[in-house]
């Protein structure tokens, strides 16, 4: 196996092709609108100049790589041939479940069809499907072709056979492969990612501190030591005791909200929603959006392969 088909070619479709084609893999990558199909080899190619810049790899594989993606202007030029489809289109969870019907009607049965989704039950998209043993999860993390996690999902009909398949496939990509035994909502990462925002955001709601020293304390505090251990690790070498009576003391106190942020609720009906809009937390223009995500890209690659080489 090394042909992949990718269904979609936005933020994350455009990433997880580079990542397969880096490494030797054909893909055929398709998107509904030509407008983001068109850009995804020039997005691929500003992508590369980052991995040059920080040494990971040569000027002969940069310039291979773009070659090895075909761009498919129909969802049957993609899907017919791969015996790996990985759907990377928008979070809805209708509109996933018509694309895995559709899926289903053009690749062969051998073909294992995967989604991208960060915490939509898999379960939930494959459950009407006629062979949804076939069907699993592979949560990559944004930027896909930055960040090394990928979250296996195994839904209640995944087998055993695909699912280990993946990993295998995963791994030899030169990604961590992590695997989530159980199809819960957000997965691993994104429950404990959304955990921390829910208590960052209430710190703001209740005017404790401005998002400016709540970004600050994460970025100078633990968030350097989570590069390097996990909070499990961290706790054991804390102590379990110390963790403990913090615990007993400090939960009451967390937030235990069910709803999103009022803060975060008026920014959205607002329409300030991030960089994307020019204003979320913080003012956005253009060419700090451009120069951020640039700067974080280079330093993520240069922490991962610090952490590898360690």
């Amino acid at each position: 196996m090394k042909e992949v088909g990718i269904i979609g070619a936005g933020t994350m479709g455009h990433g997880i092709a580079q990542c397969f084609a880096v490494k030797g893999w054909s893909v055929r990558l398709y998107d509904l609108k030509p407008e983001i199909l068109n850009t995804a080899i020039d997005r691929i190619r500003a992508n590369l100049r980052v991995f040059i810049e920080a040494g990971l790899i040569n000027l002969e594989t940069a310039e291979a790589t773009p070659d090895r993606v075909t761009l498919c202007d129909t969802l049957p030029l993609a899907a017919q041939g791969p015996e790996l489809i990985i759907e990377t289109i928008s979070e809805e969870l209708d509109l996933k479940r018509r694309l895995f019907t559709e899926l289903e009607g053009l690749v062969g049965p051998q073909t294992i069809l995967c989604t991208n989704t960060s915490a939509i039950s898999i379960s939930a998209i494959s459950r009407d499907l006629k062979r949804p043993e076939r069907v699993l999860g592979t949560h990559f993390w944004n930027p896909p072709h930055v960040l090394p996690c990928v979250e296996i999902i195994k839904s209640q009909y995944t087998s055993n056979e695909v699912f280990e398949k993946i990993v295998a496939i995963v791994a030899a990509i030169d990604k961590e492969p992590i695997r989530v035994l159980k199809d819960v909502p957000g997965f691993l990462g994104n429950r404990m990612q959304h955990a921390l925002q829910r208590e960052a955001m209430n710190i703001v709601d209740q005017g404790i501190a401005t998002p400016e020293e709540v970004d600050r304390v994460v970025k100078f505090s633990f968030g350097l030591r989570l590069a390097l251990m996990g909070p499990l690790e961290r706790a054991d070498l804390g102590g379990l005791d110390t963790t403990f009576r913090v615990q007993k003391y400090l939960l009451p106190y967390l937030c235990k909200e069910i709803e999103p942020s009022p803060l975060l609720k008026q920014k959205v009906a607002d329409g300030h929603l991030g960089s994307k809009t020019g204003r979320g937390y913080y003012p956005w223009p253009p060419e700090k959006t451009a120069q951020t995500i640039k700067k974080r890209d280079r330093l993520l690659l240069e922490l991962i392969k610090l952490i590898r080489e360690v």
